[in-house]
């Protein structure tokens, strides 16, 4: 009994280590498996959050007067009608009567137009469209060669409006140049920019990038406005 009792006991043993090993097995496979789908899902967790991001976007074109919109109606042809924006920021509809709209973008005009025609037309169906508009613009000021208000297209920086404005003058002083920026209310700031030592080093990276209704102002530099009481060369004097 003894003998067969240790021979029983020894098959047991060997039948639990190798089930042991065997659960093993089967177990460190789907660790394996699971530390690599949290390696993949990681990756997938950042992409998603960068599509979470919102998109930056240009900023909507927001309405001024003089700003000409033509409205119509493709159910009720009757209310068409194209109107300008009047120096309050107003608009006169047929319909409706005097709605001020300036500062607002085309989509929330329209909108604000559904809610007043919405009295008493069901559910209007509402199409804007801006027929004519202030080109964005900046203006040139002091001594420049050619000095005046150009279109503002696309992107813009100082030292390319200077091109465009036919250089500098001889009396320009172009280490001290002005831009002053336009807000709602008033001229809201004025930034300083040495031209000269810019060009001169070759590098832009401190160049101004414009924005609608700039203005940049070229002072004149000491010598050109005392040059008129300075006597001729051929007094003795020179100017430098």
């Amino acid at each position: 009994m003894t003998i067969r009792t240790t021979r029983a006991c020894a098959m047991l043993f060997l039948l639990s280590g190798t089930m042991g090993t065997a659960v093993a097995q089967q177990t460190s496979p789907a660790s394996g498996s699971q530390t690599s789908l949290r390696e993949v899902s990681a990756p997938e967790q950042d992409r998603s959050a960068i599509r979470a991001l919102p998109a930056q976007r240009y900023p909507r074109y927001l309405l001024r007067p003089s700003d000409v919109l033509q409205i119509t109606f493709p159910i009720s042809p009757e209310f068409d009608q194209t109107v300008a924006i009047q120096p309050d920021g107003y608009v006169s509809l047929r319909g409706v009567g005097d709605i001020y709209i300036q500062g607002k973008s085309v989509p929330e005009m329209t909108e604000a137009l559904r809610t007043a025609y919405g009295v008493f037309l069901h559910v209007p169906v509402i199409n804007v469209e801006l027929k004519d508009f202030e080109k964005p613009y900046f203006i040139a000021g002091g001594e420049f060669g050619h000095p005046g208000k150009y279109e503002l297209r696309g992107d813009t920086t100082v030292a390319e409006a200077v091109a465009m404005a036919g250089g500098f003058t001889d009396k320009a002083k172009h280490s001290e140049v002005v831009v002053f920026r336009r807000s709602p209310d008033g001229w809201a700031e004025a930034r300083r920019l040495d031209v000269k030592q810019m060009l001169a080093s070759k590098d832009l990276s401190e160049d101004i990038h414009l924005r609608p209704g700039d203005l940049i102002y070229v002072p004149q530099n000491k010598i050109s406005k005392i040059r008129q009481y300075i006597p001729n060369s051929g007094m003795g004097f020179t100017i430098p």
